[in-house]
C-alpha cells in the first residue's frame, strides 16, 4: 500500500468564525472514518505560532526556512491501495474542510 499526503495551506481555508466549530466537527468525523477504515497514519496542523528554523548539514541553526518553502496549514497522511482511493479521501476531506486539498504520493523506500 502507498502513503498519501492530503494537505492545504492555511490561506486556503476561508471560513467564517461562527462556522469553525461545524467545520472542525466535520473534519474530525472524516478522520474518525479513516481510522475506522484502518487507513489513517497521521495528521495535524502546523503550529504557526512557533517560528520555523533551518538546521544545516553542519548542525548550525538559522531562523526561517528553505527559500520558497511555505509549509503551513493542515495535513493528513493515509495509507491506501490506489490513487483513486486517495482521491476519494481527498474529496471527503475537502468537503469537510470547505477548501481544496493537495494530494501527493510518498515515494516507496523499502528501508523505512
Amino acid at each position: 500500500m502507498t502513503k498519501y499526503l492530503i494537505s492545504f495551506p492555511s490561506e486556503a481555508m476561508v471560513v467564517a468564525q461562527e462556522d469553525l466549530p461545524t467545520v472542525s466537527a466535520d473534519a474530525h468525523r472524516v478522520i474518525e472514518e479513516a481510522k475506522a477504515a484502518g487507513v489513517y497514519v497521521f495528521g495535524g496542523g502546523i503550529n504557526e505560532q512557533v517560528a520555523p528554523v533551518l538546521v544545516s548539514a553542519d548542525g548550525s541553526i538559522s531562523a526561517g526556512t528553505h527559500p520558497g518553502s511555505r509549509i503551513n496549514g493542515g495535513f493528513t497522511v493515509l495509507e491506501l491501495p490506489t490513487r483513486e482511493d486517495a482521491v476519494e479521501w481527498a474529496r471527503k476531506i475537502a468537503a469537510a474542510c470547505r477548501c481544496a486539498q493537495e494530494l501527493r504520493e510518498f515515494g516507496y523506500d523499502a528501508a523505512s
